[in-house]
């Protein structure tokens, strides 16, 4: 097996599918998502995966198929172990490690995750070069996606980051980013994990993770909610691996320029498409839907405020393509949890902005650190007297 070899494994569309199955929500997609992830079990021969989805009544149980999957699993399996024993009696350490890491790569093809993980664990523990070594944990984090196992992603991605320091590549190094980016949405790190996908847009080859349309899509999604206007021309809209893709992402095209170029209205159309097309059908995204939402809402806002010392409800009403009381209400939602830094004068229907002012903070953190100064001091004083 060529150490540079980076297999698809295991299939993370099907847990995509499978995760769209198990949301009743998502009924309009289920017909799909059902074809494609009996596809990629049978491509496979995923019999541990099949037992796992069935018994979750995700698809119905086809008991032939099963019998010939496991039948499959089996034959194979006992011609690794086969090739396992010979280069154990006349063969290196090396063609031993290779053995090990078929017979871990097939487990972790047919989603078998206990027996996958362990194989994984002891191939890594037998493998001598380093960049083989990465590759045997990029397959552990993956098996972790693959089961939504957040525990075990983040203590091999903390591994990866070990062995990389070590002397991984430069292929590797921008792998494990967006190893490290993906999980950072996953977990609500927008900022960080929008950082991560950006740095590797250029050099993106980790379609083992996530395809490349999936990919600009996340690093988009990330970036546009956590970027400066400014920066978000200069490494989004006009980025050329950006522009290649977007033909195809049009709802995130219509976001991106939307909110750039100031059109609320427009924006906010894109915005609620974007939730039903992009967060809420995204196993990884779709737990933080309504909370990107609301961010973005305030984002807007805070855009169009900081252009104006005042202006009324009406005006910001037809901006946003809303009416006056949706937002009212909404204004008045993020004010009351400091979000948005305004006033509403309902009598005169007039917003006023009063944004604090940089010298008023700075004193304030000056007067805060003081304290703290002082306080030091005060108990210094009383242990050396």
């Amino acid at each position: 097996m060529a150490e540079e070899e980076v297999l698809p494994i295991p299939n993370l569309a099907l847990a995509q599918d499978y995760f769209v199955l198990s949301s009743p929500s998502l009924a309009h997609l289920h017909e799909n998502a059902r074809k494609s992830l009996l596809e990629g079990i049978q491509a496979d021969q995923m019999a541990p995966y099949y037992r796992i989805v069935t018994s979750a009544s995700v698809l119905p149980l086809d008991q032939s198929l099963l019998e010939r999957m496991e039948k499959e699993n089996k034959e194979e399996l006992e011609k690794i172990e086969e090739r396992l024993e010979e280069a154990k009696k006349t063969e290196g350490e090396t063609d031993i490690a290779d053995a090990l890491r078929a017979r871990a790569n097939y487990l972790t093809r047919i989603g078998d995750k206990d027996k996958a993980v362990e194989a994984q664990k002891l191939a890594l523990e037998k493998t001598p070069g380093l960049g083989s070594r990465i590759d045997i944990v990029l397959s552990l984090i993956r098996i972790g996606f693959f089961f939504g196992d957040h525990e075990m992603i983040t203590q091999y991605l903390t591994q990866a980051e070990e062995l990389v320091e070590k002397g991984g590549d430069w292929d590797r190094r921008n792998r494990l980013k967006v190893y490290r980016g993906l999980h950072s949405l996953s977990i609500r790190q927008f900022k960080r994990g929008g950082e991560l996908l950006l740095d590797a847009l250029s050099t993106f080859t980790a379609t083992e993770l996530i395809s490349y349309n999936d990919f600009v899509a996340s690093t988009i999604i990330a970036n546009v909610l956590t970027l400066s206007r400014p920066d978000l021309k200069k490494k989004l809209i006009i980025a050329p691996e950006v522009i290649q893709v977007l033909p195809e992402l049009p709802t995130l095209a219509d976001l991106m320029k939307n909110l750039y170029d100031s059109h609320y209205d427009k924006f906010f159309v894109a915005l609620a498409a974007l939730e039903q097309t992009h967060l809420k059908p995204s196993r990884i995204l779709a737990p933080h839907a309504r909370f990107y939402v609301r961010e973005m809402r305030i984002l807007a806002y805070n855009q169009l405020l900081e252009s104006y010392r005042s202006l009324t409800l009406d005006s910001l009403a037809r901006s946003f393509g809303v009416s006056i009381d949706f937002v009212d209400s909404e204004l008045s939602r993020f004010i009351a949890s400091g979000r948005l830094h305004c006033t509403i004068d309902k009598v005169n229907g007039v917003v006023e902005t009063n944004r604090p002012s940089v010298k008023h903070a700075q004193y304030e953190t000056v007067v805060r650190q003081g304290d703290i100064l002082l306080n030091a001091v005060q108990r210094l004083s009383k242990v050396l007297y």
